[in-house]
């Protein structure tokens, strides 16, 4: 080796890899561990009895599995009507996302025109501002258009989001220009190669917005809050909240909170399993080029 050449880097050996590799999925198992661990308390309590829930030590697996505090949330809270709020709400927000964030993200990647660059700058803008300093102005503009205490007032300021339009044309970028280039040589239009040929190849981008935004729009609390004074268009986080802090409903029952919470987590839940090939794609190529 000369003088001022750095030393040649050796490959870890056979029993080096082998000893690494058990105390990463160790490390990997704690961490899952760690995490999974408040909602499997959750949905563990929720099947628990009155005296399971305060007995002390507490046990994590119910010696008496229940249904009561799921029948008890039903009798006192109107919860199929709450369900359908959110689910209403979730899937509009969630759909609008879908199109408009992809009409905007194929056209900031694949089209060019005047002020492209300044409106992705915007766009990166956007992503920068919190989203409670948007409160005020969203509920004065939903006022003014009389759509407070409506679905579209509670759909409308989230139909299409920054980061949305952010993930779709980073995605959107990865497609070859010649695939498109060959579409528009044999007449086809802009928008049916939208349609027909991007929107195809971009599932992935389409799987992973689809779980980010149904996930932020079902969890959403402080805005359905703000914009809805009449009960019956509460969505189940503000009608939970509303349910714990009554004491005349919730009577301080832990079991029913828990199985309230558990409902809530339930179906955003599902929509992950259905959808992981999907998202787990879809976060590792988007952005590559």
């Amino acid at each position: 080796m000369t003088v001022g050449q750095a030393p040649a880097r050796t490959a870890p050996t056979g029993r080096s890899r082998n000893l690494r590799r058990p105390l990463v999925y160790v490390l990997l198992s704690l961490g899952l561990l760690i995490m999974s661990a408040p909602f499997l308390w959750m949905a563990l309590s929720s099947f628990k009895t009155t005296s399971e829930l305060s007995a002390s030590p507490p046990a994590w697996i119910p010696t008496e599995w229940t249904l009561e505090n799921f029948r008890q949330l039903l009798d006192k809270l109107d919860l199929p009507l709450y369900f359908m709020n959110s689910v209403i709400v979730a899937v509009l927000v969630t759909v609008s996302n879908l199109v408009f964030c992809s009409m905007l993200g194929y056209a900031l990647a694949k089209l060019r025109f005047v002020g492209r660059n300044k409106i992705f700058g915007v766009v990166l803008g956007a992503l920068m501002v919190p989203g409670n300093l948007m409160l005020l102005p969203l509920f004065v503009l939903m006022s003014k258009l009389k759509l407070i205490d409506s679905y579209a007032g509670l759909v409308l300021p989230f139909a299409a989001g920054a980061f949305g339009v952010f993930l779709m044309r980073q995605f959107m970028q990865s497609i070859p220009d010649e695939l498109l280039e060959a579409a528009r040589m044999d007449g086809a239009g802009e928008w049916y190669i939208f349609w027909r040929i991007v929107m195809p190849l971009v599932k992935p981008a389409l799987a992973t917005l689809s779980i980010f935004t149904f996930l932020g729009s079902w969890n959403n609390f402080v805005w359905p809050l703000i914009a809805t004074n009449d009960p019956d268009k509460y969505t189940l986080p503000v009608a939970l909240a509303t349910f714990a802090t009554d004491p005349n409903k919730a009577g301080g029952s832990n079991g029913m909170l828990m199985a309230g919470a558990f409902l809530v987590v339930l179906p955003v839940l599902v929509l992950f399993i259905a959808l992981q090939r999907h998202f787990t794609q879809g976060i590792a190529t988007a952005g590559m080029k």
